[in-house]
């Protein structure tokens, strides 16, 4: 039976429409109306609150824990700084990913990583030769993401933290009313956010605090339902959907590696000691990949035509879809599937993620993807495009450059120098 979480007082009595999923053995809400538009208009007009503490949580300790980190993962983790977190991922020898997640330096010797799909068995089988502590922090901590445009007005009335200085990937330690936790700038949606980190005696204090000085600026709590909108519009892949761990898979050809899934750029291999999978991820880079991870946006006037030819008006899910749908070339031939999409309400336009054949992920191409009308199986033109959808500057600008142009996607002195 799934767990309640931390917040789970909270956000029974607000999920009005009684639709729960199950999150890493969590109870977890879809979406607290019947429809979710209000919770992702938050998101991206204003403030929304999400719980996240089903996320795996390890805090990784003792003298050789950035040397063990930098072995496990595609990242030299010796080089990150303290107060700052990092997106990474990690594989097996071959090269194929396990999962990805984010890895913050809260000390000296004190690493903080997460994930979306348990990890601490093969942490800790790789632990081995290491003066490190593998700890399982997920029944402990409560997380909250708080994301949107006003986010980071509701964390100014209830913490002491310089959120208006907090670089997008940084970390800080906050002291809340009579009790304190940790702030990254960091989150699931794309959009200027934050996650919240507090010892889980903290969680209902720590919700009550953001709701009530949230309420001027639109705050409302959000379930998954609008966080997988806003993820696609982001360009976020996710585990279990746009791909299969590869301690899950069940055949070789449902694997991918991380260039595969578009994140060969949190790949580094020069100037460190190998990592796991390190051979495999060099041959790759060197020879280049068969697959590719890209943006598709479907063709409006030919969905509407096709509808028309059965007498309808378009019909689109206000929801994500997850089912896979085949994605053709000339002549019909099937060069990838569409793992995930959605029809944005910001962009108003019909999107999804798509792994397809390396030599079709120029952006610019056009190929075709499946879609299913009274029945009858049909195709309609996509456009590959570039990732992500939607990247508004406010998602790493400081307040004093929110009118400017965006900072690159990851600032240089996350890292200090070797």
């Amino acid at each position: 039976m799934p767990k309640a979480s931390p917040f789970h007082e909270r956000t029974q009595p607000l999920c009005t429409s009684y639709r729960w999923k199950t999150w890493a053995g969590y109870h977890a809400v879809a979406s607290y109306d019947i429809c979710h538009e209000r919770e992702y208009n938050a998101c991206r007009q204003g403030a929304g609150l999400i719980d996240v503490s089903p996320l795996y949580k390890y805090d990784i300790q003792g003298p050789d824990a950035a040397a063990f980190l930098s072995r496990v993962t595609v990242r030299d983790i010796r080089k990150l700084k303290v107060g700052r977190v990092v997106y990474l991922c990690w594989t097996d020898d071959r090269g194929k990913i396990m999962d990805d997640g984010t890895c913050m330096r809260l000390g000296e010797t004190h690493y903080r990583l997460t994930a979306a799909e348990p990890s601490f068995h093969w942490l800790c089988h790789h632990a081995f030769g290491f003066e490190v502590q593998v700890i399982d922090r997920g029944h402990d901590l409560a997380a909250l993401a708080l994301q949107g445009p006003t986010s980071r007005d509701v964390l100014r009335q209830v913490c002491d933290a310089d959120v208006d200085q907090l670089k997008f990937f940084g970390l800080q330690q906050a002291a809340f009313n009579g009790f304190s936790g940790h702030i990254s700038r960091t989150g699931y949606t794309g959009d200027l956010g934050y996650e919240i980190w507090v010892d889980k005696a903290s969680a209902l204090v720590l919700w009550d605090e953001l709701m009530g000085a949230g309420a001027p600026f639109n705050i409302q709590p959000a379930g998954l339902d609008a966080l997988d909108v806003c993820r696609i519009e982001a360009g976020f892949v996710m585990a279990g959907v746009d791909y299969v761990g590869a301690h899950e898979a069940l055949v070789e050809s449902q694997k991918s590696s991380p260039f595969e899934l578009g994140l060969g750029w949190t790949v580094k291999l020069e100037d460190r000691p190998p990592c796991v999978g390190h051979r495999a991820l060099a041959a790759e880079r060197e020879q280049g990949s068969l697959w590719a991870l890209v943006g598709l946006e479907i063709d409006w006037n030919e969905t509407e035509a096709l509808y028309g030819e059965y007498g309808l008006p378009p019909s689109l899910s206000g929801n994500a879809w997850r089912s896979p749908l085949p994605v053709y070339g000339h002549g019909k031939v099937q060069v990838g599937r569409a793992s995930s999409g959605v029809w944005s309400p910001i962009l108003k336009k019909n999107l999804a993620l798509a792994t397809i054949e390396a030599n079709y992920a120029r952006p610019g191409t056009t190929l075709e993807i499946e879609m299913t009308v009274e029945w009858s199986r049909r195709t309609v033109a996509v456009q590959v495009v570039h990732l992500p959808f939607f990247d508004p500057p406010r998602k790493k600008a400081l307040v004093e450059e929110r009118e400017k142009e965006p900072a690159p996607a990851l600032a240089d002195d996350i890292f200090s120098t070797p």
